[in-house]
């Protein structure tokens, strides 16, 4: 559950070194994570996989605002 929290809040768009997020995107997080559980379970996804497929998301949402942050950085 923490880890869904954590992801929900980085896809809301909450930044990793600092700064802020709004509400409204981490709910919007919340919601894209409360799908992506509920569709893999429907489809009977194996639950390790599902704990995969979820580090996944949330790594590409941290190395995102990561490199988002360094494009913003360089003149």
């Amino acid at each position: 559950m923490e880890m869904d929290a954590i992801a929900s809040c980085f896809i809301g768009g909450a930044a990793a070194y600092g700064g802020t997020g709004t509400v409204a995107g981490t709910i919007i997080g919340a919601v894209f994570m409360g799908v992506l559980n509920m569709g893999m379970s429907i489809l009977g996804v194996d639950p390790n996989v599902q704990r995969v497929v979820k580090g996944l998301v949330l790594l590409s949402a941290v190395t995102f605002d990561v490199l988002s942050k360094n494009q913003k950085q360089m003149p």
